[in-house]
């Protein structure tokens, strides 16, 4: 048994995390002892640990996370923040109710029903937080996660985020759309490591940054 990560293991190479709720299956995944499997298929964050990332956070650290959508990524963040807190900011109806079914399960996930486009409407709510992860389909991807940094993200904070090349631009070339957002990124931040997250999430690419000190 290898650990990647806080709370976060490697059984027979299968991806786990340590359950906060031993026993308890929170959308259907597989429980080994106190572990739940955490299948790189269904989250973009799991593709990329298994392909290298080290996420650099510790159990009682803060993660504001944005589009957190039904709750499958969010819980295993919940898992791994044993003694954090995480801020899941979702503006779908459909994915938000079931987000806040996860969340009632979870004492340390707090669930936000706000557009990420506008951080100032919940500004009330997080507070400094060490990392933002961000998966939202939309154009102006980079646009959002630089708006949320500058409210809530501390000096010394990372920044992870899942470029989704056809959700910028259906037509251009993903290696171009991706260029271009690393680009617009590294003007608020230092590129700390990329991962392709082909095939399992085609035309995705994983970014970890940190604050340019």
């Amino acid at each position: 048994m290898m650990e990647p990560g806080p709370n976060i293991v490697l059984i027979n190479g299968m991806l786990a995390t340590r359950s906060l709720d031993p026993g308890v299956s929170i959308y259907g995944e597989r429980l080994i002892g106190g572990y739940r499997l955490w299948s790189s298929k269904r989250s973009k964050l799991a593709s990329a640990i298994l392909k290298g990332l080290k996420l650099p956070i510790k159990k009682d650290s803060v993660v504001l996370y944005l589009g957190g959508s039904t709750g499958t990524t969010a819980s295993h963040l919940s898992d791994i923040l044993s003694e954090g807190l995480l801020y899941v900011v979702e503006f779908a109806k459909k994915p938000m109710k079931a987000l806040l079914r996860v969340c009632e399960m979870r004492e340390n996930m707090i669930p936000i029903f706000e557009d990420a486009n506008h951080p100032e409407r919940y500004r009330d709510i997080v507070g400094a937080v060490d990392m933002i992860y961000q998966d939202i389909t939309q154009r102006n991807q980079a646009e959002i996660l630089i708006k949320n940094a500058d409210l809530f993200l501390k000096e010394e904070g990372w920044v992870l985020i899942a470029i989704k090349a056809r959700s910028i631009d259906l037509s251009g070339s993903p290696a171009d759309i991706f260029r271009s957002e690393l680009e617009k990124l590294s003007e608020r931040f230092t590129i700390r490591d990329t991962f392709d997250l082909s095939p399992g999430h085609r035309d995705h690419l994983m970014v970890l940054g940190s604050r340019r000190g």
